[in-house]
């Protein structure tokens, strides 16, 4: 699990630390102890700033667990399994922050979660496949960091099956706030702090934080949003870019071979190539965080985050692109891991060998098709029209695969389940008006996006489907406020498609502000 190469680069890693941590392990006796216990020797033979001794134990974790410590005070971090797969990134960045690297979390945000005085253990079950999980795992790990109040457990659903049991888990990750579900599926960190204040009202508004007049702010840090940025602040503008990840939708999607010059990227790297383009420039950053109101005033607009922080800007460009769009039948939202998924990659593993749906036929559907193939037993794409809108070459891909059937002219009209569990769907043969069952254990939802516009649909015009009506320039209705990406009118929601009319929408708030004068 552990080769050489990481090693070297976890040796690296910990030059950056500036206290020394412990990885203290439960007691007990568990077939796979030998090999955490292996995993975190090696961890800790890369540097004398990594402390591990098998000796010293925690009588209150599992044979399986180990927390984080440091100066000789729990740091609220604990590791339940052993985080190989995506999660040891989350295991690496525990050690290093304990260690005291700086937090990756907006001031504003470690403002909130310091103020909170109330006693919250996250516990995240995660599946070491899950490329969503560890945003969620370093979130709360980091909110541990910050607050004694606070604890977070990682949960790896492979090495506790009972509890995956217990809880009904279907669907990761799975996070539970004091022993009561609280999140599943995709979160991102901006989500987990709107549920907090949910639960909380007090932490609403605990931020009076505020920014000097900006020329623009973008809302939304996808490929639009990052290059409405980019191009703004090389016109030497002063700019502030609000996102609740950098990468936005990419970071979701896995192969890219169609950025043009790139043959081949995945979500995270051109996340991570964004992240990096973004801060060569003077942008004021805010992640992690979300716009909840634009009022016009005086010189502009006022923004407010739901932190509290809020500041003037001259312009906005709003690309807060897309989201998975729902069925909207019965039977959906009440299964929503429990059979009901949106991301094949995190939740693909549950169904080892069941039969399964995806519904979509275009390239999300098929491509999630394919992926699933080599996991579950069975995959019955279900097509709402008369032919697939993927790509031929994923298309003759899928018709080629044996374990995959493709059914036209599908309707799904209610998802069935079993003891809260799916259990199969109804679905009208849109031919002959028949309705049909298929017994399955899962569905995969992969019909498209809907435009994240709710934040200005009371600001400025959009049409019947939600998107933002804007012009050949990305101007919105209302003066001094563009729109970019995939929330806009703009046809083919594409990566390339996004970066040219985010780079579209920066020279067009630099046309309007020069001439503002």
């Amino acid at each position: 699990m552990l080769d050489q190469n990481l090693l070297e680069a976890v040796r690296s890693y910990s030059e950056k630390m500036t206290r020394p941590i412990q990885m203290i392990i439960g007691q007990g006796e568990h077939h796979k102890r030998g090999e955490l216990i292996d995993f975190l020797q090696k961890l800790a033979s890369t540097s004398d700033k990594i402390i591990f001794d098998e000796s010293h134990r925690d009588e209150h974790l599992s044979p399986m667990s180990f927390k984080i410590a440091t100066q000789g005070q729990d740091t609220g971090i604990v590791f339940s399994g052993i985080p190989g797969g995506h999660e040891f990134s989350s295991l690496i960045l525990a050690i290093l922050q304990a260690g005291g690297h700086t937090l990756k979390l907006d001031d504003d945000i470690q403002a909130l979660i310091k103020s909170i005085q109330t006693p919250l253990h996250f516990e995240t079950f995660v599946s070491l496949s899950c490329h969503n999980c560890p945003d969620v795992v370093q979130a709360l790990n980091q909110f541990a960091l910050l607050n004694d109040n606070i604890s977070s457990q990682m949960i790896d659903g492979g090495v506790f099956p009972e509890l995956v049991e217990k809880h009904s888990i279907q669907g990761v990750p799975a996070v539970f706030l004091n022993g009561q579900p609280f999140a599943n599926g995709k979160i991102d960190t901006a989500k987990l702090i709107e549920k907090l204040q949910e639960h909380y009202p007090q932490l609403l508004n605990t931020v009076d934080e505020s920014l000097p007049v900006q020329d623009v702010t973008v809302i939304g840090g996808g490929p639009a949003g990052s290059a409405a940025a980019i191009y703004t602040a090389r016109k030497g503008l002063r700019v502030a870019m609000v996102a609740d990840r950098i990468g936005g939708q990419v970071k979701d999607t896995q192969d890219i071979e169609n950025l043009i010059s790139v043959p081949l990227t995945n979500g995270n790297t051109l996340a991570a190539n964004l992240a990096t383009h973004i801060k060569s420039y003077d942008i004021t950053v805010k992640e992690h965080v979300r716009v909840s109101q634009i009022d016009e005033v005086q010189g502009g607009y006022q923004i407010t985050l739901n932190t509290g922080a809020s500041w003037t800007s001259r312009t906005v460009i709003v690309a807060t692109g897309a989201n998975w769009r729902k069925l909207g039948v019965k039977g959906e939202d009440e299964y929503i891991g429990n059979g009901v998924a949106y991301c094949p990659h995190c939740d693909g593993p549950f169904f080892k060998g069941k039969p399964v749906a995806v519904i979509g036929g275009g390239n999300s559907g098929i491509e999630a098709a394919l992926d699933l193939s080599g996991i579950v037993n069975h995959v019955t794409v279900l097509e709402f029209g008369e032919s697939l809108r993927a790509d031929q070459v994923l298309i003759d891909k899928a018709m080629t695969t044996k374990n995959i059937d493709i059914i036209k002219m599908a309707a799904t009209q209610e998802i069935l389940a079993t003891d809260g569990k799916v259990s199969g769907l109804i679905y009208q043969d849109r031919s002959t008006g028949e309705q049909k069952t298929l017994p399955l254990s899962a569905v995969f939802v992969q019909i498209g996006l809907v435009p994240n516009a709710d934040v200005v649909k009371s600001v400025v015009a959009t049409n019947a489907q939600g998107e933002i009506i804007i012009d050949e320039k990305c101007r919105t209705n209302k003066a001094g406020i563009f729109a970019c990406g995939d929330v806009t009118t703009v046809p083919f929601k594409q990566i390339n498609i996004a970066m040219g009319e985010g780079s579209k929408a920066g020279l067009a708030a630099f046309e309007y502000l020069m001439m503002s004068h």
